[in-house]
């Protein structure tokens, strides 16, 4: 498990984008054991997998 500074830096984003993504309820699923938050390495990597985004290449040649 990832706390959110360590999960900020393999995402490339700040802990305060994190935590909005929290309290809006969307982004990375999350732990919390006691006041820690924790992000599972699964989760990330899901995370990752379900927000891919593919050039439509037949559209750009038009």
């Amino acid at each position: 498990m990832l706390d959110a500074r360590e999960t900020a830096t393999y995402l490339r984003t700040t802990e305060a984008k994190l935590r909005q993504d929290r309290s809006r309820r969307v982004g990375v699923p999350y732990v919390k054991v006691g006041a820690r938050v924790l992000y599972r390495v699964g989760d990330i990597r899901a995370y990752i997998d379900d927000n891919v985004q593919t050039a439509d290449v037949a559209s750009r040649a038009r």
